[in-house]
């Protein structure tokens, strides 16, 4: 079922990213009915383009962006805790991100760790600068 599931992924993202022709939404939003964690994140990262807070929705509602980003990290998915945690970075919720940092760590992402023991509240990612918190890229890549 997985094999299938990561196909159905795959074709999705293809569609979505311009490389295949279809509607890769209805695929994505199928699949993360279905609790596909990787489709579940995805969709959620779509819905969070605008880095408002009001589109990330509430935790409690599983449709919402919040909602799928959590039930990813409750079924065990790698990066779910760390997206979170980028995700609220972006729209300004430094504690929310703290608190997502340390549950990512806490399921043992190193780069989350790591992060979270400098905790700095500016990243050098382009999407930074819609909040005022961009800071140039360091030498060592970081």
């Amino acid at each position: 079922m997985s094999e299938r599931f990561d196909r159905l992924f795959s074709r999705a993202e293809a569609i979505l990213d311009r490389r295949s022709i279809g509607l890769g939404m209805p695929i994505l939003q199928a699949l993360a009915h279905r609790r596909y964690g990787p489709a579940m994140l995805s969709l959620a990262a779509r819905k969070t383009e605008t880095g408002m807070r009001t589109s990330l929705g509430r935790i409690n509602d599983a449709s919402s962006p919040a909602g799928l980003m959590y039930r990813a990290y409750r079924q065990g998915e790698v990066n779910a805790a760390q997206n979170f945690a980028l995700t609220l970075f972006y729209v300004g919720d430094l504690a929310g991100y703290r608190l997502w940092l340390q549950r990512a760590a806490k399921c043992g992402d190193e780069d989350a760790a790591r992060e979270l023991n400098r905790f700095e509240i500016r990243q050098p990612y382009p999407l930074a600068r819609l909040t005022n918190r961009i800071r140039p890229f360091r030498r060592d890549g970081s």
